[in-house]
């Protein structure tokens, strides 16, 4: 049963990773199944660890990580990573779901029969990250008026490398940054719509001088 959860958290954190940055995860599997013993990627995956695989994800990687640093490129980064996120998501569920991993030694038990169910549910979380991320960033932008864009993206970059990793090592901690990533997410929130009141009082403080003046 604990090797059921642990497949799971694995999955949940590599899809989670994927939502912030579609290529990090996949490179982090890719890297770890080839050139260590941490992972082992079953057949229908090994495609992940080869070299030509590896090259075109570490290119794509330095392209988004590059793009998703520039104010309004940001932007239209993450709507082009609408659809690529999400795919990654289900990649990295997919392949954790059914690899040997050093915590998880009988990959499959959580899902023992329609394997696509990991890969549908990494799509879905993927997604919800992906979409968490995009709504956030604009007001990270506004508020620092876009110089805060590269500090926020790296933190992101950093926080999806950490989470591929822990994934796999210590996939139990996989709930504390969970927990983290809803709670900022939540306090980015309460500060849009902060910022939407207070523009909202100014633009009719405004408006009531104007009347006020004619």
């Amino acid at each position: 049963m604990l090797g059921g959860v642990l497949e799971l958290l694995t999955g949940i954190g590599l899809a989670t990773s994927a939502g912030l940055n579609a290529y990090i995860p996949l490179l982090v599997l890719g890297l770890l199944a080839r050139y260590t013993d941490l992972i082992t990627l079953p057949p229908a995956w090994q495609w992940l660890e080869n070299g030509w695989t590896l090259v075109i994800l570490a290119i794509l990687l330095v392209i988004e990580i590059v793009a998703d640093k520039i104010p309004v490129v940001d932007h239209i980064n993450d709507v082009v990573q609408t659809v690529v996120r999400p795919g990654a998501g289900g990649i990295a569920f997919g392949a954790a779901a059914s690899s040997t991993t050093v915590t998880v030694q009988d990959p499959g038990e959580f899902f023992s029969s329609n394997q696509w169910v990991p890969i549908a549910a990494g799509v879905v979380i993927s997604l919800i990250v992906h979409g968490m991320k995009a709504a956030t960033r604009p007001v990270v932008n506004v508020a620092t008026a876009g110089i805060g864009a590269p500090a926020v993206s790296a933190t992101e970059d950093a926080f999806s490398v950490g989470m591929s990793l822990v994934a796999i090592l210590f996939p139990l901690l996989i709930i504390v940054f969970l927990v983290v990533l809803v709670w900022l997410f939540i306090v980015l929130r309460r500060r849009r719509k902060r910022r939407k009141a207070e523009k909202a009082e100014l633009e009719a403080l405004r408006a009531a001088l104007r009347a006020r003046d004619s």
